[in-house]
C-alpha cells in the first residue's frame, strides 16, 4: 500500500530568533495546518529542541522532520524553504523506541521518565559516586567508583555517550551501550554492550554521602538511591530524514570522521 502523499504541514520553532525567523517564513510559503489536522510536523531549532518536540509531541503520532537552526544539528535535516513538501515525501523513517527509567530516590518516592538518548546516573558532589550494577537480577559489577554511568539507546549514541568514551551503535541494531562516566575502580572497565531486552538496575551505594543524580534526557530525579532502566518497546516515535541521509547512514558515518 502507498502511503498518502504528505501535503499539510505544521510547524514548531525553538525561542531562537532564526528558528523564529524560519517558521514565519516557511508557514508563510506552505501554510500551517495545526497538529490535529497535519500529517508531519516540522520542527526548526537544533538537537536540544529536537528531543523536546519528541517528548511534547510523541503521542500525538506524528512523523517529525526537523530542520536545523541550533548549532550541532545531528537529528535535523539542512534548512531550505525550497521544495519542503518534495523533501517529506522523499525522505527516509527512523522508528525509535525509548528507555524507560523508574527512579527511587532517599525518601522512597519513584520518579518516572523516558528517554530517547539516555538515562545517565551523575554524581552531584566532590564525592565519587559508588554504584552497584545488575542486569536480568544477577549483580554484573558490586561496586564501581566512577562519576557516574549512562544506558544509551542507538539513537544516543552518538551523544553524551561518544563524549564518555562509549561505543557508537548501529541504529538497527537491538543493542543498549552501558558506558562509565570517568570510572576509578575498576580502572580500566570501558562498559558493556546489552541486548535491548536487558532490565538494568543500578543502586546507589553510600548515597547519603554520595549523592547521586538520575537523568532522563531533559528530565532529573535527584538524591536516588536505585534506578531501573529497560526500552519501552510500547512506545515510538517516526524520525524523517533526506533521502540518502538517513539517521541510520549518519550513526554509521559517525564512526568514520576524524
Amino acid at each position: 500500500m502507498r502511503k498518502a502523499f504528505v501535503t499539510r504541514l505544521t510547524f514548531v520553532a525553538s525561542s531562537r530568533p532564526e528558528a523564529q525567523e524560519a517558521r514565519d517564513q516557511l508557514v508563510a510559503r506552505y501554510g500551517d495546518a495545526g497538529l490535529d489536522n497535519a500529517q508531519v510536523i516540522v520542527a526548526l531549532g537544533g538537537d536540544g529542541f529536537m528531543l523536546e518536540t519528541v517528548h511534547e509531541l510523541m503521542h500525538s503520532g506524528k512523523p517529525i522532520y526537523g530542520m536545523n537552526k541550533g548549532s550541532v544539528g545531528f537529528l535535523m535535516n539542512e534548512f531550505s524553504d525550497d521544495d519542503l513538501l518534495g523533501r517529506i515525501n522523499a525522505a527516509e523513517q527512523a522508528e525509535i523506541h525509548p528507555l524507560r527509567m523508574t527512579a527511587v530516590d532517599v525518601q522512597g518516592k519513584s520518579h518516572e521518565a523516558i528517554a530517547f538518548n539516555e538515562v545517565s546516573l551523575l554524581r552531584t558532589t566532590r564525592q565519587a559516586a559508588k554504584l552497584r550494577i545488575s542486569v536480568d537480577g544477577k549483580v554484573r559489577l558490586s561496586e564501581m567508583i566512577c562519576d557516574g554511568a549512562l544506558i544509551s539507546t542507538p539513537m544516543g549514541s552518538t551523544a553524551y555517550n561518544l563524549s564518555a568514551h562509549g561505543p557508537i551503535i548501529p541504529l538497527e541494531s537491538k543493542i543498549l551501550a552501558l558506558t562509565p562516566i570517568s570510572a576509578f575502580r575498576p580502572r580500566r572497565w570501558r562498559g558493556a554492550l546489552l541486548s535491548h531486552t536487558a532490565r538494568l538496575r543500578l543502586e546507589v551505594l553510600e548515597g547519603a554521602k554520595r549523592p547521586v543524580s538520575a537523568v532522563a534526557d531533559n528530565f532529573e530525579a535527584p538524591n536516588v538511591v536505585e534506578v531501573y532502566i529497560a526500552e519501552d518497546r510500547d512506545v515510538s516515535i517516526c524520525m524523517l530524514f533526506d533521502a540518502g541521509r538517513s539517521l541510520g547512514e549518519r550513526v554509521l558515518a559517525e564512526q568514520f570522521s576524524v
